[in-house]
């Protein structure tokens, strides 16, 4: 039998043992009378396998309480295990809270790097209730990002470090570091993991700069390893607080320069306070130019200056003086590029294709897997109610419900006919009888027979697909099922190796009105903010189905009084509310999920031949089309977009270091932007 085997037999037999007894057992009862310790020939190796299986079960949330006696000697402590200590707290969900955990795991199921323990959570969340296991009847949110690594070695890499993330094992891999092109090996204590923006980040301790760093998941090259041999090599510090991390911009990674005023017209400074929040600066004076003046701390000059010229005319630098001189001579430089565009270096010759892209299998194969400790203890759950209906179980079904292969089902459950909770009593006996599976009608212990508490992987991955659907149901139906589960566990498990942040900005709010318009198929009343002729639109549109993407999140609508289905983002709606009058679904209007909602490409798309210079070339190989590599280091891209407004933003904030080469109209377009902006950086 094999080693891990035996452990959880030690372990599970353990657990039903100290809760059967109901009273301080010790070491020399346990010994004697609990499953897989009565083998071991030596006090020694009694003592070293009981300690680890401790400490293992606390490192689950399950705690024994220990009790020692006024000798001090080991043979002398008792042990119990408190019901408190392993049962899940009762949650009262109300039907909306299990509607929104039913749909947040049909979302997710089979793309999210969790989805496994995420409806093992779910199992022990609704047991005894209606299961929100099945699909939703109706669907008014589509997700286009998931939290998926994407592809067979970034979730290798994923669920390495999320075991290492648990063991607190330090680890060691090759890094690439894009500001440096240079791949390096690193050492690093991992503390945390981040989603952001699409893409998995590790936050840890650098041992070759003995400070805290972010490491994003796709620069890993090859396998991570451990270190050592040790069990544990780290503990992480008190006064780590992941949310700074996750709620930093992107001009304040590294090292803090200074701190910028930056001066933001009246139209956009609600869409700046949207998007940025209270963490990441504060406006600090109003009323100054038909505008705000907003301060915010930066490491990193080029990427806030790339933030402000993206934001066109409506956003200036004011101080320090030397920031601003950048943002001038950086918008000038995108003038004079677009007036005069370089001088192309000759083609390179091809790069092979990265072998990155798995097949749709590898895609879709688990990501992080469940502990086992978890799935055991809640197919003995389901055995044991089995039995007591005196009914059945579909072997294939229970298979699918618990997402493992027949040939798992039958080693877990030949690990749970030998669990006993001592003296030959055991918990249960179950046989695979052709298609079906038959349980004892009078099993020996209930131990199993309610939920147990979530472990930290489940705990984790349930609040993780709460906050990546965020408020994006029927009103606090997530939100306050999330507290009430945060209640009955004790802490935020998103405090335990595991964020998710929201795409772009808190939108809650209009999220909240949109999603109650959707469930009550209500007109709704939009104030929409069009970015690219800077004007507010009023709309009534029927809306249909959230959906997020790179970019946000969308509501899917039709607009009656024009005639057509429209997509509006969320964090551009300035307000919203629910009209009175209803309207009937229309058929057609659901969106092709394939397209733009996870591409960012709409089908009237142009499309843009644009040269990145050798300082930024790295970036542009990392998240656009790359068509064309060039002698010099440059890359051509290709590049989609909407319109020449859109365009011209996008261009504005690679801060000089990209040039429209090809269509003419949009490289004029771009030039007159800049000028524009030039224009005001100088008044």
């Amino acid at each position: 039998m094999a080693k891990d085997t035996e452990k959880l037999i030690r372990q599970l037999s353990l657990i039903s043992f100290l809760m059967a007894e109901r009273r301080p057992v010790s070491a020399l009862e346990i010994r004697q009378d609990v499953e897989g310790y009565a083998q071991m020939t030596s006090d020694e190796a009694f003592n070293r396998r009981f300690y680890a299986d401790r400490a293992e079960l606390a490192s689950l949330g399950i705690e024994l309480e220990v009790e020692k006696s006024s000798e001090g000697s080991y043979e002398a402590e008792t042990y119990t295990l408190p019901p408190e200590n392993f049962y899940l707290p009762a949650i009262e969900f109300d039907d909306a809270e299990l509607s929104g955990l039913r749909t947040a795991l049909t979302l997710l199921d089979g793309e999210f790097a969790y989805a496994e323990p995420l409806r093992l959570a779910l199992q022990q969340l609704s047991w005894g209730k209606p299961s929100p296991l099945t699909s939703p009847e109706q669907q008014t949110v589509r997700l286009a990002m998931t939290a998926n690594p994407g592809g067979r070695e970034l979730s290798q890499r994923l669920s390495k470090i999320e075991t290492a993330i648990f063991r607190r094992k330090t680890i060691v891999f090759d890094y690439y570091t894009l500001g440096r092109d240079s791949e390096e090996r690193r050492k690093v204590d991992p503390y945390h993991l981040l989603f952001q923006g699409g893409q998995f980040y590790l936050v840890g301790h650098s041992h070759e700069r003995d400070d805290i760093r972010v490491f994003r998941l796709s620069r890993i090259r090859g396998k991570v390893g451990y270190a050592s041999k040790a069990e544990h090599d780290f503990q992480r510090p008190d006064d780590f607080d992941p949310r700074e991390y996750a709620r930093r911009a992107d001009w304040q990674f590294g090292d803090t320069q200074g701190t910028a005023r930056i001066w933001i017209s009246d139209r956009v400074d609600w869409l700046v306070r949207r998007h940025l929040g209270p963490d990441i600066g504060e406006v600090v004076e109003t009323g100054v130019d038909d505008g705000v003046i907003f301060q915010t701390p930066y490491g990193d000059s080029r990427q806030l200056i790339a933030w402000v010229l993206g934001l066109g005319e409506r956003a200036r630098i004011v101080e320090p003086a030397e920031l601003a001189d950048q943002a001038a001579e950086r918008v000038r430089l995108v003038a004079e590029r677009h007036a005069n565009p370089p001088e192309l270096a000759p083609a390179a010759a091809r790069r092979s294709a990265a072998d990155d892209a798995d097949d749709d299998a590898g895609r879709r194969e688990s990501h992080i897997r469940p502990e086992r400790f978890a799935r055991l203890v809640t197919l003995a759950g389901i055995l044991i109610d089995t039995a007591r209906e005196n009914s059945k179980l579909e072997l294939r079904e229970l298979c699918d419900r618990l997402q493992i292969t027949e040939q798992e089902l039958r080693q877990d459950i030949d690990v749970l006919n030998v669990v006993n909770f001592g003296g030959g009593s055991y918990v249960l006996y179950a046989e695979i009888q052709g298609d079906q599976i038959e349980v004892d009608p009078e099993p020996y212990g209930d131990n199993f027979a309610r939920p147990a508490r979530l472990l930290p992987l489940e705990a984790k991955a349930l609040v993780a697909a709460i906050d990546l659907v965020g408020e994006h149901l029927p009103e606090g139906s997530l939100a306050s099922a999330r507290s009430k589960i945060v209640d009955a566990l004790g802490r935020d498990p998103a405090a335990d190796g595991l964020q998710i942040t929201s795409a772009k900005g808190d939108d809650s709010q209009i999220a909240r009105v949109v999603s109650s318009a959707i469930a009550e198929r209500r007109l709704l009343r939009i104030e929409h903010y069009k970015e690219s002729e800077d004007e507010f639109t009023e709309r009534t549109i029927e809306p249909y189905q959230l959906i997020n993407g790179p970019e946000g999140w969308y509501v899917h609508s039709f607009e009656p009084a024009k005639d057509q289905t429209r997509s509006f983002r969320l964090d551009r709606i300035r307000s919203a509310d629910v009209l009175e009058d209803t309207y009937e679904p229309r058929p057609g209007v659901e969106p092709e999920m394939g397209s733009w909602p996870t591409t960012g490409e709409v089908p009237a798309s142009a499309r843009a031949r644009v040269w990145v210079s050798p300082e930024r070339a790295r970036w542009a190989r990392e998240d656009k089309r790359v068509v064309e590599e060039l002698q010099d280091g440059a890359v051509i891209v290709d590049l989609p977009y909407g319109g020449n407004d859109y365009l011209a933003r996008e261009i504005l904030k690679e801060a000089g270091d990209a040039v429209v080469l090809e269509p003419e109209d949009a490289r004029a377009a771009v030039r007159v932007a800049a000028e524009q902006v030039a224009g005001a950086v100088h008044r």
